[in-house]
């Protein structure tokens, strides 16, 4: 295996982009990334993917890119998605990720607020967004279309080919004294917070930041060349950006594109992907369809699920624990493993899968224990945008299930009196973009403040309790922390989404909403005509599921009264965030008459 040259070798700035080009020399025939071209998955080298982002790069430089100012990307999962983002730092200058949920109005604000020189966006209704704001962003001077976009008769719009053509105004040394002038405190990349409780703040990270951050991900999972990632979650968050751009290049390994989040089941049986990243739903619809099947085994199939993944378990939570399975133990998990394990992971395209990581929201530490049955170790991670990604990590041999495990290699974590998670390391942002209000206000001491409640156990592994901003306050005067509740009712198959609210109200209520695979089960089973939401057996199972979250919590924190909302919580109602993630002030406000029904007695 090609070794890579690290920090501290001949090399004028220690950025992205020059790791980027360390690449293009030392693993120049290796495979960088993959695209799904023409039914097949078609390998990108380092020292051709490196050639592209210095052709991005001059193209920038030719429309205009100044020191600092920021490429806008609007689109899913792609080269020219990367490319751009890369292509944008290398010049000089700066990228801001835009999730493709976002309504037009959202997309508009992050790049008039990031001050966006240019936009490189998908086609259809992507481009429709951007070309519906144009008028409100004066700064926005250029739209660029990615491949395979319809053409538009606009001198302002330019397809990817004419994009590219630019770069031949501007010379290679031109854009390599663009990057030599970069330091490492220069802002990289810009990531706009999900802002469930007001505007969408913008995060500036730092070449530093994304460095120092990329080079401590070995400290938790071992990582190399002959590593390949799947890249599907949205590259706006902080999280895919760090693991499918700056620690694959850090590191060497390659990167899939997923061809949209429908197909990344078939994506994964074709990649075989040896690191997988997942949120909670992810990982619970994957152990849901697992559960699905072993349901339909009967006899001695039925009993050997069932040992091989007793045997798992069993050797995983030792594991978790930093010890062996011990020889019994291990003889039989061996065997399991070749009965069993390997025919299941190999139908889930994860046979090769060494490292899987949940986060972005808690996860169900019953779902990855089931998992752990599976012979799939899920290690649950912890972080924010202004922490470049991750806090805490559980990592193997130190691994705790219900909480989100030890610090990231090189942080340092605290709890201040009230409890609220401090953070200090080389990976807190540097400010907030054009808010110095909101900087100062996110620092105490210098430790950033997360806003998150936690506990920290004699071992330094992290619980998190959720929000401050959303701690329930009852009329009794009990502080309760709503996410531990409403990630327990998420775990029940016919739950989509759960809010459980009671601040300054005698006891708990929820609003849920059905989970649209599970309602529409229900929708076509018997026969029944009738909204799915108001039948008698939905209810009951719903209340079950209220009953099995409650058993979780102390009484105080429990749920008395529930209510199924008629539809799904939705983006395009400013329900949601671009991450999932509730508003619970706009929820509240939509469903008031059903919220003051459950207190009305």
């Amino acid at each position: 295996m090609p070794s890579l040259p690290r920090k501290g070798d001949a090399l004028a700035r220690d950025t992205i982009p020059a790791r980027l080009w360390r690449n293009a020399a030392a693993l120049s025939d290796r495979p960088a990334y993959l695209e799904k071209v023409a039914g097949g998955y078609r390998a990108v080298t380092w020292a051709d993917y490196a050639g592209e982002v210095r052709r991005v790069g001059r193209a920038l430089l030719a429309l205009g890119l100044g020191p600092g100012r920021p490429a806008a990307i609007l689109g899913f999962n792609r080269p020219e998605w990367v490319l751009t983002y890369l292509g944008a730092m290398a010049a000089g200058g700066t990228a801001v990720g835009i999730y493709t949920t976002s309504p037009a109005e959202e997309a508009a604000y992050v790049m008039g607020h990031s001050e966006a020189l240019v936009v490189v966006v998908e086609g259809g209704a992507n481009l429709e967004k951007v070309l519906a704001q144009r008028d409100a962003l004066p700064g926005l001077r250029w739209v660029v279309t990615m491949r395979g976009a319809s053409p538009v008769d606009d001198p302002g719009v330019l397809s990817w080919e004419e994009f590219l053509a630019r770069a031949d105004q501007v010379a290679d040394a031109d854009l390599a004294t663009r990057g030599e002038a970069v330091s490492g405190g220069d802002p990289a990349t810009l990531i706009y917070t999900s802002g469930t409780t007001g505007t969408p703040k913008g995060v500036v990270l730092t070449h530093d930041n994304l460095a120092w951050t990329a080079d401590q991900a070995q400290g938790v999972f071992p990582i190399g060349p002959d590593d390949v990632l799947l890249s599907y979650l949205p590259l706006s968050h902080v999280a895919e950006q760090m693991y499918a751009v700056h620690v694959a290049i850090a590191f060497g390994y390659s990167v899939a594109f997923a061809e949209s989040v429908e197909a990344v089941r078939d994506n994964l049986k074709e990649v075989r992907p040896t690191l997988f990243f997942g949120v909670p739903r992810v990982w619970d619809k994957l152990a849901a369809a697992v559960r699905a099947r072993l349901s339909e085994a009967h006899g001695a199939r039925a009993a050997l699920a069932h040992w091989a993944m007793g045997c798992a378990r069993r050797a995983m939570l030792r594991r978790h624990a930093g010890q062996t399975p011990g020889p019994w133990l291990g003889l039989q998990y061996s065997l399991a493993r070749r009965l069993f394990h390997h025919r299941v992971k190999s139908a889930l395209g994860l046979d090769r899968c060494h490292f899987a990581a949940s986060g972005a929201a808690p996860a169900d530490p019953e779902v990855l224990e089931f998992l752990a049955g599976l012979d799939l170790a899920v290690y649950e991670v912890y972080g924010l945008s202004e922490t470049s990604g991750p806090v805490t990590w559980n990592r193997p041999g130190r691994t705790r299930l219900g909480t989100v495990g030890p610090a990231y290699p090189g942080v340092e974590v605290r709890l201040a009196a009230d409890g609220e998670v401090l953070v200090h390391g080389g990976n807190v942002f540097a400010r907030y973009h054009r808010d110095p209000e909101g900087t100062a206000a996110a620092f105490r001491d210098g430790w950033f403040a997360t806003g998150d409640l936690g506990s920290l156990d004699a071992e330094g592994f992290l619980t998190v309790d959720g929000r401050k901003k959303e701690l329930l306050v009852t009329a009794g005067g009990k502080n309760v922390a709503p996410a531990p509740l409403e990630a327990a009712l998420r775990q029940h198959p016919l739950v989509g989404e759960a809010m459980v609210l009671g601040d300054r109200r005698p006891y708990l209520t929820a609003l849920i909403s059905l989970d649209p695979d599970a309602a529409a089960a229900y929708a076509t089973a018997g026969g029944v005509v009738g909204p799915v939401h108001s039948r008698p057996e939905v209810r009951e199972e719903v209340s079950r599921a209220v009953e099995e979250a409650n058993a979780r919590v102390a009484r105080a924190a429990q749920v008395k009264r529930f209510t199924i909302l008629p539809r799904l919580l939705t983006i395009d109602d400013g329900e949601l965030t671009a991450t999932l993630k509730v508003k619970r002030e706009a929820v509240a406000a939509h469903f008031a008459a059903e919220i003051e029904a459950m207190y009305r007695d």
